[in-house]
């Protein structure tokens, strides 16, 4: 498969912080057939760069001192051509800032942000990495999806902030959702989970990672140590699972439909 275009506003990277990273090349290493890389400690931080076939497809860090309280979790990273502008724009549209800009060496410069209704996403402004070069394959990322509280005012965020052309696929109380991009050229979506998400979680964006049988990805998932939070079970793009890694953070699945 080429490399994937990353088109600005759209994901073009992710990766996990963990509170144990041995523990998880181990499993996404067995489950997706990743290889790793780690990165110079002084310049990179031991940044550890997971690939598929020789091409990279996500990035893993350890958790520093002082991010014990936080989860393990996987973030999505959207293209921008300027992280600095970017952060500047969602402040003045109700946005926060995590993590300041910083230049990674040769690599390019990164962010963090909270959107209008407080999921985190990352900025990624390219240098010499562009961004994951495979996907919707077995093994890579597949989909990254933003589950909100606050659907109209997450719509409009990345509207205003990121220029995103949406697309309303659903719009019924049931169920609400829009799409970066319409049909097979959409790269992301916005699903309102106001009415499922419970008081004490955030909203916040899931990542997706392409299988190809999702109920023996889910069953190898478990023998390693992973839990079912959700599914396997059809769907009309696939056939989905919710699960958790060995020390709790969450990702999905999506394989053909049984």
């Amino acid at each position: 498969m080429p490399t994937p275009h990353h088109s600005n506003g759209a994901p073009c990277w992710i990766d996990l912080m963990t509170s144990d990273t041995e523990k998880a090349k181990a499993f996404y290493g067995e489950l997706f057939d990743w290889t790793f890389e780690t990165g110079d400690q002084e310049k990179y931080g031991g940044y550890i760069t997971a690939r598929r076939n020789g091409r990279s497809v996500a990035g893993m860090m350890q958790k520093q001192e002082g991010q014990a309280n936080f989860p393990d979790v996987w973030s999505t990273y959207l293209r921008t051509d300027d992280a600095r502008a970017t952060v500047k724009n969602a402040l003045e549209h109700s946005g926060q800032v995590y993590v300041e800009p910083m230049d990674v060496p040769e690599q390019g410069s990164m962010a963090m942000i909270g959107d209008a209704t407080g999921a985190a996403v990352g900025l990624w402004q390219p240098g010499e990495m562009k961004g994951y070069e495979l996907a919707a394959e077995a093994g890579t990322p597949a989909w990254h999806e933003l589950h909100t509280k606050d659907y109209a005012a997450a719509v409009t965020f990345y509207e205003d902030v990121f220029g995103w052309d949406t697309e309303v696929m659903s719009d019924t109380p049931e169920f609400r959702y829009a799409t970066l991009g319409a049909g097979d050229d959409a790269k992301a979506g916005i699903m309102d989970a106001s009415g499922y998400l419970p008081a004490e979680v955030p909203s916040h964006w899931q990542v997706y990672f392409a299988v190809n049988d999702a109920d023996a990805s889910v069953e190898k998932a478990v023998s390693l140590g992973a839990k079912v939070i959700d599914g396997p079970e059809d769907s009309p793009f696939g056939r989905l699972a919710t699960l958790t890694d060995p020390t709790g953070a969450m990702f999905k699945i999506i394989g053909a439909t049984s």
